[in-house]
Parts: structure tokens; sequence; C-alpha cells
């Protein structure tokens, strides 16, 4: 709770420590002195100019030592491989993003890939791959976090793949894998619009639909890795065929391939339109685009009004590496997302847009690694203290 705390604020005085946490004055001593011998904070000037009137010398804070440990972030995208390098106090140190060169790869093959370039991006600050504590990785995909375990991704040939030990078997560092729409909320927890919110929801939108989800403070997965998996409940009946083998999934019509396989479906195989044109003619007002266009929006304002039904968030987040697809958050979507959820006498979710890159994913990536980097760390001192 310490450690948390001071990470929070940045610096702290143990007086303000023991006011913020309840916990008595001395036992906040105890436990930072044992923190700064494990080297895991350290002491610097306090902000206030005034002196400690007991003791008649400067003020101290405390704040986590940036070098006790490095932790990296990585985002496996489509085509891309995004990666950032932390200190221990959340500071970027460096980053790093490569293009591959295709979007279907074999477990083994993927792991050297990522061994490949977290070593490049270690090396840009003069380290190696191993000096690094953990890093995080966000996949899209069905994950099981506790486990590493990928039940399901389109990045990778195989389902069921034990992908956190192989990944941690190729880097030889410790490595915590996620759904990359969860690591998406906990960048917006941890550095963007979710700070504050104990309930929100954030929807990613790529080449495919995402969601992560926090209740109470906590990121929500679910019993067996299936949690929070918007892009796959169903919209239709025996509808469209997705990519992860079901039917009627909403990924399946609004998603940048089930545009394009409605154009395609329209034209008679014969429409080769990127999805960018697709937009780009729906908003110039081509009928068939507009259309499909239209569609995707009306399917993806009923799958945000079922979320509020169900969860009641204080927050939307739609985010994303470009948001092409401003026809996802138009405002007749957001309208209609309003008219199809339960009505009081109270304002609903405020639904915002939030536009960042991939290296914004992989800092959640990161963020992830850091905490599980302090509880490593933590449960290591206690055994010391053993």
């Amino acid at each position: 709770m310490l450690l948390g705390e001071i990470r929070k604020h940045r610096r702290i005085a143990r007086i303000n420590l023991a006011d913020h946490t309840g916990i008595s004055r001395a036992t906040v001593t105890t436990i930072t002195a044992e923190l700064l011998r494990e080297g895991l904070i350290e002491e610097v000037p306090g902000d206030s100019p005034e002196r400690d009137g007991k003791r008649g010398r400067p003020t101290v804070d405390l704040r986590i030592r940036g070098a006790a440990h490095l932790v990296a972030g990585a985002k496996i995208s489509n085509r891309t491989i995004s990666l950032v390098l932390l200190d221990f106090e959340g500071n970027q140190l460096a980053d790093h993003e490569v293009i591959l060169d295709q979007n279907v790869f074999e477990a083994q093959e993927l792991a050297g890939e990522l061994a490949t370039h977290v070593e490049v991006l270690a090396r840009k600050i003069d380290r190696q791959r191993t000096d690094i504590s953990g890093l995080g990785v966000g996949i899209a995909g069905i994950v099981d976090a506790p486990r590493g375990f990928v039940h399901w991704s389109p990045l990778l040939d195989q389902r069921n793949v034990e992908f956190g030990r192989v990944l941690s078997d190729a880097l030889s560092i410790p490595v915590y894998l996620d759904n990359d729409a969860n690591l998406v909320a906990v960048a917006e927890k941890t550095f963007g619009l979710g700070q504050g919110h104990s309930d929100f929801i954030v929807v990613t939108i790529e080449s495919g639909v995402g969601m992560g989800l926090y209740i109470g403070d906590e990121i929500y997965r679910g019993t067996r890795g299936c949690g929070a998996e918007f892009g796959h409940t169903k919209v239709q009946l025996d509808g469209a065929l997705c990519r992860c083998g079901q039917r009627g999934c909403l990924e399946a019509y609004v998603a940048d391939y089930a545009l394009l396989r409605e154009a395609m479906i329209a034209s008679g195989d014969k429409d080769g339109r990127p999805v960018e044109a697709l937009l780009r003619d729906a908003q110039a007002g081509d009928a068939v685009a507009k259309s499909i266009v239209d569609r995707a929006g009306r399917m993806f304002a009923m799958g945000l009004a079922n979320l509020v039904n169900i969860f009641d968030p204080e927050l939307i987040i739609l985010a994303g590496e470009q948001m092409q697809a401003s026809h996802l958050y138009a405002e007749e979507v957001i309208e209609a997302i309003r008219a199809s959820i339960v009505q009081i006498d109270k304002a609903p979710p405020e639904v915002v847009i939030h536009k960042w890159g991939n290296l914004m994913w992989a800092r959640g990536a990161a963020a992830y690694a850091l905490d599980k980097v302090s509880e490593a760390a933590l449960a290591e001192m206690a055994d010391h203290a053993g």
C-alpha cells in the first residue's frame, strides 16, 4: 500500500503517507526504512521550504527509485510490434517500433521476433535484454492472463498456446501477458482519461473490436480470461462469420474486414477498395458504401447501449490507433446509444474519444509489468525479512 501511494503521488513525505493510508507513523517509518534498504525508494529534498520543526532540518520526501528496475511493454498488432522501456518510477527511457512482414505466426516464431526487438530496445540505452526485470505484452484474442495462456489469437496459427511460457523461455526474462484491450484500460487508468474513475469501459477499434473493463478500481477478466469480449458478443442469430470462427459477433459487422466483405458481396466480388477508400466514399455519398457504413454504426450503437444497460459505467472511452472509423463515433451513433439505454432522471455515462498510437498501448503493457515487478520485489523483500 505504501509503495503504491508513493508511486501515485510521485513524491510524498512520511507524515503524509500516514495521513493518506491510515497507517501509523511508526509503521510507516519502519516499512519505508526497509524499502530504502532494498533500494526500491529514495529520499529527496522536500517540496516545502519549511524545516522539520522537531529536528530543525529540511523536510524530506520519498519517491520511487527509478534505477531500481527496468520494465518494458510490447503491443503486438496486426502488422507491427511497438515497444517502450520504462524505469521503475514509470519514466519512459526508449521506444521502438517495427513493421512485420506477416500477420499470422507460429508461437516460437513470434516469440523470436519479440526477443530480437526487445534486445534492440534495451540497446538504445546501452543495456541488455536480460537487464529488464519484466515485460508486459498485449496481444489480441482470448487470453487467460494469470496463466499466460492464449485460448485464441488472430496472430497465432494455433489455439490453446502457453504463450507466456514460450515468451519467457525465448526472452529469458519474466513476461506478463494479457489481452491488448485490457492493457489499454490499464494505460487509461494509469496515464489517461480513466484516472480518477473506479468504473469505466474502454472500447478499442482497430482491425477488430476489443474492450477493457474496470469495476471497483480493478480490471475485470472473467474466470477463464474470456470476460469483456465485447467484439464477440452476439448481435445476429446465425449471422455473419467472425474471424473467431463463430457467427453473429459484433466484430463481424463493424471491423475493417467486415466492411470490406460487405462491399465485395454487394459488388459480386468485384469491389477491391481498401477500407480507407470505402469510408471516404461513404462520406462523399456513395450509396453502397454509405449503406454498409451506416449499418455498422447502428450495430455498434446497439452493442454500446447493451454495455451501458449491463454495467452502467461512469465513463466509456473509445480508443484506437487512428480512430479512422469515425462512422462508429459520429454524433448520430452517440444519440442512438442514448436512445437505447435505460432512462432515468440522471445523465447517461459520458462517451469520449481518445485517439492514440501503438506506443500508448505499449505503455499500458509496461504499466502492467510495473505492477507485477513491484509485487515480485516486495515478495523478495519479505523473504529477506523472513
